[in-house]
């Protein structure tokens, strides 16, 4: 499938930032969750290996809905360090045409200027201190990206991580989530839960080998 395909479903805006990085054609996961609903407000679970595409999956849902003057975005990551990554590379393809917010600081706090941003990049424990302090624009999200999305299973931050999707889901009625993995033991029970489609997809952009390395040299498998 190529970008020229969908641009009808697309704001002109994205398609020629995606023109111009030179994304012409879309990736398998791109084509099978397009066809799956993306842009019809679908919500995915979108579980395929790493550097198969998975974040323009969230891209185009996320920014078609702000450019269709649907809602804001919300993009939930697990660390600082990767918001702070998803920030720089958002802000440098969108910046233009986005208000983008990085929200990772006092997880105490409403954070009042939030509501003049309408993408807001956040880990899970700074979402936590948005609801709890009952930040009041986050009844404007109509879309919400969980990458990284099985550390639901993680010890720490996974009942967190759970207790929010549920608490989104419950106050926003038509929300759109976007959940991204590549790692995901049970997604057929997870895709359940989050009342998502399912895009399953094996493609990655450079072939998996398996070896050992022993004295500096390595031999793989066959």
């Amino acid at each position: 499938m190529r970008l020229a395909d969908i641009k009808k479903e697309l704001d002109e805006r994205i398609v020629g930032i995606l023109e111009k990085e030179g994304i012409n054609e879309l990736r398998p996961c791109q084509e099978k969750a397009v066809n799956a609903g993306l842009l019809k407000r679908k919500s995915m679970l979108v579980c395929t290996p790493t550097a198969s595409g998975k974040t323009l999956i969230a891209e185009l849902a996320g920014v078609n809905s702000i450019m269709k003057n649907e809602g804001k975005t919300i993009y939930i990551v697990p660390l600082k360090a990767l918001a702070t990554e998803k920030y720089r590379d958002f802000t440098r393809k969108y910046g233009r045409i986005l208000k983008i917010a990085l929200a990772i600081g006092d997880i105490d706090s409403a954070s009042p200027n939030l509501r003049n941003y309408n993408f807001i990049i956040c880990t899970a424990e700074k979402l936590d201190s948005l609801l709890r302090h009952k930040a009041s624009w986050l009844r404007d999200v109509s879309t919400v990206v969980v990458d990284e999305v099985h550390m639901i299973n993680d010890v720490g931050r996974g009942p967190t991580l759970e207790i929010l999707i549920t608490l989104l889901k419950e106050m926003l009625k038509n929300v759109q989530i976007i959940a991204l993995s590549a790692t995901i033991g049970n997604p057929k029970e997870l895709a359940e839960w989050l009342d998502a489609e399912l895009v399953l997809d094996s493609w990655r952009p450079v072939k998996l080998k398996k070896g050992v390395m022993f004295e500096n040299k390595v031999e793989f498998f066959e």
